[in-house]
């Protein structure tokens, strides 16, 4: 069994037991997030798809891990005037264990 799950505002496709890295979302290591957003469900029964989500499904999951990823660096330059500028960003991350799919 599987879904297509929104959390914040990217589509992720979570199974049980499985770690996915997420974009950051302000919650302290352990603490358990559902997510209510699920957008399609395969499971024995077949393909359900929600419109645009699905009532009654929710998927469980636990806060193992806050980060920040590698840096990116940036640079900009325009040609023969001497500018240039480099500027590094490193993003923040939340990686979560799937612990249940719950349909009703």
């Amino acid at each position: 069994m599987y879904a297509i799950v929104e959390i914040a505002g990217k589509q992720f496709r979570v199974e049980k037991n499985m770690v996915v890295k997420v974009p950051y979302l302000n919650r302290p290591e352990g603490e358990k997030v559902d997510f209510d957003r699920v957008l399609l469900l395969h499971g024995e029964e077949g393909v359900k798809i929600g419109r645009p989500s699905l009532e009654g499904a929710r998927v469980v999951a636990e806060v193992v891990e806050n980060g920040r990823d590698k840096k990116v660096l940036v640079f900009k330059k325009k040609r023969r005037k001497g500018y240039r500028v480099l500027r590094g960003h490193r993003q923040h991350f939340t990686r979560v264990r799937i612990q249940d799919i719950v349909v009703k």
